[in-house]
């Protein structure tokens, strides 16, 4: 299976950049958790389909403390159970630096070993 890769790029043939296999389950990785879902105070980003994504944003400009860290943790691995079961979490590590609040994702796809880690960061302040 092959699709569009995010972010968006243009490849050598002036059309969106495609991919499949790993680079393509970790653009959806990318594109899921940048995707802000509905919560009870927004109605989530895609009008098509406003549960889709996290709620992520909510994280932000919160006091950055231990219960910050594990709910972003939560939040990361309940949206890729729902939306991208393909995508296998292997671990969710927060760590924080001062006002930024950093998650590595690992993931790997569910039939595959290899894993891939995806870089978060949520500025506090």
């Amino acid at each position: 299976m092959s699709g569009v890769l995010t972010p968006f790029r243009r490849d050598r043939k002036r059309d969106f950049a495609s991919g499949d296999g790993e680079e393509l389950l970790a653009s959806k990785v990318e594109q899921l958790l940048a995707t802000e879902g509905a919560t009870a105070r927004s109605s989530g980003e895609l009008p098509w389909r406003t549960a889709f994504g996290t709620p992520l944003q909510l994280l932000r400009h919160q006091n950055n403390d231990a219960i910050l860290a594990e709910l972003a943790r939560v939040y990361v691995r309940d949206a890729l159970r729902k939306w991208l079961p393909e995508a296998e979490v292997v671990e969710v590590s927060v760590s924080r630096d001062g006002p930024t609040l950093a998650l590595l994702v690992r993931f790997r796809a569910a039939k595959n070993a290899a894993t891939r880690t995806l870089p978060i960061n949520l500025p506090q302040s």
